[in-house]
């Protein structure tokens, strides 16, 4: 799962207690998972502008964090001294940076293009602002962003969650999210060799997560705990 990768945090824009308790009442197994796993403890990251926090998911793309975490500062950092300490570079000053500013960051070839399109798709509207998309529905905000180099559905339901906090969007492309499901509902063990084929497909995630809805994000959510439980990472109440 990923996690937010800016300092400040702010709490969901729904309840998270309504959601936990509507979520046990119309489904036991999910409701036993919660219990073992604890409360819902999901934080947002600081508010950024889709542009900030895209430009923030490329870099981390397919990177450990520690790695990711360096070489987005370093991006930042060549921009001081046309933006200012503190200050995110423009979608502008993106585009009119040589090539070699942003390779010295320790970004690859396709990130440096990216990190471009995703710059010209902010100026040319492609890319809502942060006002936009808080009026806009979870599939439309989809179909804007993955418009951009190397943004997929995934990175956007990501920043659906975790950025903007949006309560009923449902990752079935994510690994974790199926290992979590396969383990809370598919009978399968914590010793389990997994293999690709031992994974849930989207239709039958899907079908389940009906009785989810409006609160699908939090189901998910504990589906990357039940990962943690299986692996370990939290110890249960006794």
């Amino acid at each position: 799962m990923p996690s937010p990768h800016t300092a400040r945090t702010r709490k969901p824009p729904f309840d998270p207690a309504q959601a936990v308790a509507y979520l046990s009442a119309r489904d036991t197994k999910l409701a036993k998972l919660m219990e073992k796993a604890g409360p819902f403890t999901l934080r947002l990251a600081g508010t950024q502008s889709p542009f900030e926090a895209l430009t923030e998911a490329i870099v981390y793309q397919q990177l450990h964090g520690k790695a990711a975490a360096t070489i987005h500062r370093r991006l930042l950092e060549g921009f001081h001294p046309v933006c200012g300490i503190g200050n995110h570079p423009s979608p502008q000053h993106l585009l009119d940076c040589p090539n070699e500013q942003l390779r010295a960051a320790g970004l690859s070839h396709n990130k440096a293009l990216a990190l471009r399109d995703l710059a010209a798709k902010t100026l040319d509207g492609t890319v809502p602002t942060l006002a936009q998309i808080r009026r806009m529905r979870d599939e439309d905000i989809i179909e804007h962003l993955t418009q951009v180099r190397g943004i997929g559905k995934w990175t956007v339901e990501m920043m659906l969650m975790f950025r903007l906090g949006r309560p009923d969007v449902l990752p079935t492309d994510d690994y974790a999210v199926r290992k979590g499901f396969a383990l809370t509902f598919l009978g399968m063990k914590p010793t389990d060799k997994i293999t690709p084929k031992d994974l849930p497909k989207k239709d039958i995630i899907e079908k389940r997560a009906k009785k989810w809805q409006p609160y699908r994000s939090v189901a998910s959510w504990y589906m990357w705990r039940a990962c943690d439980l299986a692996a370990g990472k939290i110890t249960q109440p006794k």
